[in-house]
């Protein structure tokens, strides 16, 4: 059932799958307003949260260098509270991103019935880079048609997969307790994935 859902995971969800939430939200809402359609409904079409493999941080806000990078790419960082991963979260994504293949094993061993829809972010970005879009249920700026055509376009990928592991290049380096640059570096390196994303479901 529309939205659309996207779960984004790594370890204490206040660094990498934070930036990964936001940016998917701000590359849906640039993608609608590219299409004259008004970026405010974008909830109703992709819903895009996540949470962290552990639960230190839970209820804390963005680290301050993460949301830095989520603001100057001009999305928003208003109200981000860290939480942990529960399965019913899992239960409930259509898609789930996980920052490590540490993490991709995690959310298995949770949920294995989520295995064909929980992928390593790069890894993800990597196969969506292949795939035939003409294939997939047409696109227009409407609930139904983002989730026929989000949830097609996640069988896609894991066909491309073939059941390949990912490779060791697809992880995200954890970046906290690390300078700007780096957050500047896994910012750029979620943004190679999130932005194709959200252009695949609203071309």
């Amino acid at each position: 059932m529309p939205p659309f859902t996207v779960l984004h995971v790594c370890m204490g969800n206040i660094c990498r799958s934070p930036m990964a939430e936001r940016l998917l939200l701000l590359a849906v809402r640039e993608r609608l307003a590219r299409l004259g359609v008004d970026p405010a409904g974008s909830d109703a079409l992709v819903h895009s949260h996540s949470a962290g493999t552990g639960g230190w941080h839970a209820g804390e806000e963005m680290n301050p260098p993460a949301a830095r990078q989520v603001l100057s790419r001009g999305g928003d960082t208003e109200g981000f509270a860290a939480r942990r991963l529960r399965s019913d979260l899992i239960d409930a994504a259509d898609l789930v991103l996980t920052a490590t293949a540490d993490q991709q094993e995690y959310v298995v061993a949770l949920r294995p019935d989520a295995a064909a829809r929980t992928f390593v972010l790069g890894e993800f970005g990597r196969l969506l880079g292949g795939l035939d879009r003409a294939a997939l249920p047409p696109a227009e700026p409407t609930p139904d048609a983002v989730y026929a055509r989000g949830v097609a376009l996640v069988a896609a990928v894991d066909a491309a997969r073939q059941n390949a592991s990912a490779l060791p290049t697809d992880d995200l380096d954890d970046p906290w307790g690390r300078g700007d640059q780096c957050f500047s570096r896994v910012a750029d390196e979620i943004e190679e994935t999130v932005q194709p994303l959200a252009a695949a479901l609203l071309p």
